[in-house]
């Protein structure tokens, strides 16, 4: 676990040091679109985020590649290899895609491209562990076409839902944290060494997030860009790839008793098809009704638009952070239930707890104007907007310091009186 964490803490490090002279590139080269009719933001800023995310992977392999014990890796697997050469050219793409701008059928060629080059290098599904019928052993076409299916609607997915600040990087963090845990569970709790790539990729993903969130989060001064956000949604689909297409369930025997147990053991994340839906809910559900919702109206699926989760949280009045942090929620909800259901299925305190926090979801998401109350004791833990004391004297100095700007305004301008129906702001008088 400690060679893990240094992995994290060097990724996360490099990240965030990268990070500002990137912004500083990224401005100097003129990667900073105007603003679109579907952004939220209202000043440029730049993007090519993701090229720090890259620097972080590749300090994060290096690292790794060196150490005693996650260094075993590198020996024994060929997939650390096989995701640096697709992240590279999925990072490419994104580059080009942020300064330039790339037709969407191009973007879809490359991510296949990306994922086709994985699967040249061994990073593919070999077979499927169905329950109630044991593992179910693929051709080298279906396994193919699996393994680029399974990377094209996770890189998609991710990309969708990256439209507030720190939205997608904070999904992906969290889908990290919950897909290490499992992955961790799998190569320590069973021994079984095909585990140790997709934990290793886990835990770097969490360190790339980790590293940009303090300059994506709300205002951002830079955004991942499609470098990024393309590059990890290609991290959590190479993972999930590897832990379930690679580790036979047949080694699963010697804890279980029989491979359908230990097929039902690993049930619901392990299944190919299930598990990138598990960790990413959330975005996968968004980008099956951004389809939806696109080809019924007769546009191409690639349109872009303002009809996403976190565009229909903030119509109903959610602030920025608020729509975030609720999208946090959802997805941590079900990426560590889903974990937690693998781990124990036939706990009913962890279903009777998923439904409880469901609720809770529930009623702060159809509750937005709602503002919670702290004791004053708790206040000086939380942010500055829930203290009840700054939000009396915000509004105190609101009501004190408006008449004052207009009196002022009114004796600059030897001005007596302020027009009837016009109020001061700022130092202009404004009719309404």
């Amino acid at each position: 676990m400690r060679e893990y964490l240094l992995t994290l803490c060097v990724t996360a490090a490099v990240t965030y040091l990268l990070t500002g002279p990137v912004r500083k590139f990224a401005i100097a080269a003129g990667a900073m679109p105007e603003i679109r009719a579907r952004d939220v933001h209202r000043e440029p800023t730049p993007r090519l985020g993701g090229i720090a995310m890259f620097g972080g992977l590749c300090a994060g392999l290096l690292v790794a590649a060196h150490l005693s014990n996650v260094g075993k890796v590198f020996e024994l697997s060929n997939e650390p290899r096989a995701l640096l050469s697709g992240a590279a050219l999925i990072w490419l793409l994104g580059v080009l895609d942020d300064k330039w701008g790339v037709d969407a059928l191009i973007k879809l060629g490359g991510q296949m491209i990306a994922a086709g080059v994985m699967v040249m290098q061994g990073l593919t599904i070999l077979w499927i562990p169905v329950p109630g019928v044991g593992s179910v052993a693929l051709t080298s076409m279906q396994g193919t076409l699996l393994t680029v299916a399974l990377v094209v609607i996770t890189i998609n997915a991710v990309n969708f839902v990256d439209g507030l600040d720190g939205l997608a990087s904070g999904m992906v963090c969290i889908a990290a944290a919950a897909f290490f845990m499992y992955a961790y569970r799998m190569w320590f709790g069973y021994g079984l060494e095909a585990a140790a790539p997709a934990t290793l990729f886990a835990v770097i993903l969490m360190g790339m997030c980790l590293g940009f969130l303090p300059h994506n989060m709300h205002p951002a001064r830079i955004f991942m860009g499609d470098s990024g956000s393309m590059l990890i949604g290609l991290v959590l689909a190479a993972g999930a790839i590897s832990i379930t297409g690679q580790v036979d369930p047949d080694a699963l025997k010697l804890f279980t008793g029989s491979e359908r147990a230990a097929v039902h053991t690993t049930v619901p994340v392990y299944i190919p098809l299930l598990l990138p839906l598990t960790v990413l809910m959330v975005p996968v559900a968004d980008l099956v009704l951004a389809i939806v919702r696109r080809t019924w109206k007769g546009q191409s699926p690639f349109v872009a638009d303002r009809g996403h989760l976190h565009h229909r949280l903030l119509e109903i009045g959610h602030s920025h952070s608020r729509a975030v942090l609720i999208m946090y929620f959802w997805s941590a909800l079900i990426a560590f239930g889903a974990v937690a259901y693998s781990v124990n299925s036939a706990s009913m305190w962890i279903v009777l707890a998923i439904v409880a926090l469901s609720a809770v979801g529930l009623v702060l998401l159809l509750m937005p104007r709602f503002t919670p109350r702290a004791p004053r004791w708790a206040e000086s833990f939380l942010p500055p907007r829930y203290r009840r004391s700054d939000r009396l004297r915000e509004a105190a100095a609101e009501l004190s310091v408006v008449p004052e700007l207009a009196r002022g305004t009114a004796e600059h301008e030897g001005r007596t009186r302020v027009p009837v129906g016009a109020t001061a702001i700022g130092g202009r008088s404004r009719d309404w």
